[in-house]
């Protein structure tokens, strides 16, 4: 608008006015945004974190190309069918998660974690390389353990391959190591703080699966090679990637595969018989089985011994077979 004559005229001090204070609000967004990004905030981000020379990165696509904030959340964020996973990491260690995706279907046994720690990878992510001690270090992993090894979730078994599994713990160490500024909030009511659940320590944990002092010989009865294979396979977590019928879990079932012919990936057949079933405890990527991806089942060379394994065998040939 155009002054009239005789009148003094404001529009260039209001124009100026109007361009200091933009200028004066760019000034703040641009320091708003520089110190966003500065080091000082302590903000980790993925492409700086790796797991046993895997990347944070790609784990992050692993976990969203399976829609796992469609049952779980981070920080916060997601769906809540499923508990958080922010801190899962620090939680449980990598052992117990290396246990527990290739086969979500059943909670990792003790055993299953002590296997894991036989890959010095995952020993030195863990720092320690005895079960007794990761327990120690880990006590979500031991109040898990306690409480529902070997039972069945209400995840599905996925279909990761073995990168996958290491790329997702990369993501889980990520987040564990996020800055959540106080996240998860403590529940108070009334003033009252409600303090989270102690996890039974290790100790107590092994005295309660100890026979109790004096319980006799009764307590001593021999049990057949089978049924100690059961147990053995239960142990191990064996049963959490092989069903007992003929189902299909992360590995083959075991319900009649004695005796069986079993078609592998170069194209050859061989009859699960003894030798067959001991070869694949103890080197389980020799013989892969068609259809099935190497690299997944690990080797109980170090975790069973002579007898064991001949007592698992017999278990998987006391489920049928041919």
């Amino acid at each position: 608008m155009s002054c009239k004559p005789g009148e003094p005229c404001h529009e260039g001090v209001k124009r100026r006015r109007a361009l200091a204070v933009l200028g004066l609000m760019g000034i703040i967004f641009l320091a708003l945004s520089g110190v966003s990004f500065i080091n000082s905030r302590g903000q980790v981000v993925p492409s700086k974190v790796t797991y046993a020379g895997f990347d944070a990165v790609r784990g992050k696509r692993v976990f969203q190309s399976y829609n796992c904030m469609g049952c779980h959340t981070v920080v916060g964020n997601g769906a809540y069918f499923g508990p958080d996973l922010t801190k899962l990491y620090a939680g449980v260690g990598p052992a117990w998660l290396e246990a527990f995706l290739p086969s979500a279907g059943a909670w990792p046994t003790s055993g299953a974690v002590k296997l894991q720690l036989q890959d010095k990878a995952i020993a030195a992510e863990a720092g320690v390389d005895t079960i007794e001690a990761y327990l120690e270090k880990y006590p979500a992993a031991a109040e898990r353990i306690n409480r529902r090894g070997g039972k069945s979730t209400h995840m599905p078994n996925l279909p990761f391959s073995r990168d996958d599994v290491h790329e997702l713990v990369a993501f889980l160490k990520y987040t564990s190591e996020m800055n959540t500024e106080g996240w998860p909030p403590v529940p108070k009511v009334d003033g009252l703080t409600f303090a989270q659940a102690t996890p039974m320590p290790v100790a107590a944990q092994q005295a309660a699966l100890s026979p109790a002092e004096g319980a006799g010989p009764a307590a001593a009865t021999p049990i057949s090679a089978s049924a100690h294979g059961a147990e053995l396979a239960e142990e191990n977590g064996c049963t959490a990637c092989h069903a007992k019928d003929r189902q299909r879990l992360v590995g083959p079932g075991w319900g009649g595969l004695y005796g069986s012919t079993v078609k592998l990936a170069d194209g050859s057949s061989v009859v699960a018989d003894d030798a067959y079933l001991t070869e694949k405890i103890l080197k389980p990527d020799a013989k892969v089985v068609a259809g099935f991806e190497a690299g997944v089942m690990p080797s109980f060379a170090e975790i069973l011994d002579a007898d064991q394994i001949k007592d698992v065998v017999a278990y998987i040939r006391s489920l049928g077979g041919n």
